[in-house]
């Protein structure tokens, strides 16, 4: 739980809709990460378990 940042998968404005972006963590280890979704009005984090 250091909190820096190890990746930024999508950064842009994007019209509403469904998207899908890829993590590859092949150079990461396993642990817990946390990720933030974050839109003009809503901001949630949520917690992701690599298992290699």
């Amino acid at each position: 739980m250091l909190g820096r940042e190890v990746q930024t998968l999508v950064n842009e404005s994007l019209k509403p809709g469904t998207y899908q972006a890829t993590f590859n963590a092949i150079n990461y280890p396993s642990g817990v990460y946390f990720y933030r979704l974050t839109t003009n009005s809503f901001s949630e984090i949520r917690r992701m378990t690599l298992l290699k």
